[in-house]
């Protein structure tokens, strides 16, 4: 295994790469740019030598709509060949579409997540804001919070919840 060297460049020096297969829609860059602002930036891009991005064309897309100048990235292995290049580039974007969701581990999650507080939807979870959700209701700061007596459905999974009158999660 090859020990990873993070290194922190100008996004301007980096160019996305005109074969990639990914395409990232503006509800995903907002998506992405909301974990940016919540979370920093907690994995590096992956680019070649020449600074070309093989993964995380999304992130740096992101970065710069939130006025960013600078991300972390590692670089390939100088050894790769241009087919391995793109190889690892589809790898790294098709693994993650294999996994599916734990929908009653997401439905806990997002619940306890919004008893507390935080605003699932600025990191992708926007089909359950209103107005198109009528679940949601304001709270006293006329902010949307999960209605308890009217069920959730989870726009990844499809899973149903609602949460009881104590507080617990339940199946809808």
């Amino acid at each position: 295994m090859t020990n990873l060297r993070i290194e922190t460049v100008n996004i301007s020096a980096l160019s996305f790469d005109p074969t990639n297969a990914r395409k990232h829609d503006s509800k995903n860059i907002d998506a992405i740019a909301g974990s940016l602002k919540l979370f920093g930036q907690r994995k590096p891009i992956v680019v070649t030598a020449a600074n070309v991005i093989v993964a995380g064309n999304g992130t740096v897309e992101a970065a710069k709509s939130l006025g960013w100048a600078e991300v972390s990235i590692v670089r390939i292995p100088v050894d790769w060949t241009p087919e391995m290049v793109k190889a690892y580039a589809l790898a790294d974007n098709r693994t993650a579409e294999l996994a599916e969701w734990d929908a009653k581990v997401l439905a806990d999650q997002l619940i306890e997540l919004d008893a507390v507080g935080w605003d699932v939807f600025e990191f992708g979870f926007a089909e359950l804001q209103p107005p198109t959700n009528p679940n949601f209701l304001p709270d006293e700061n006329d902010q949307p919070r999960l209605d308890q007596f009217s069920p959730v459905i989870c726009p990844s999974c499809n899973f149903q919840w609602r949460v009881d009158a104590k507080g617990n999660i339940e199946k809808a």
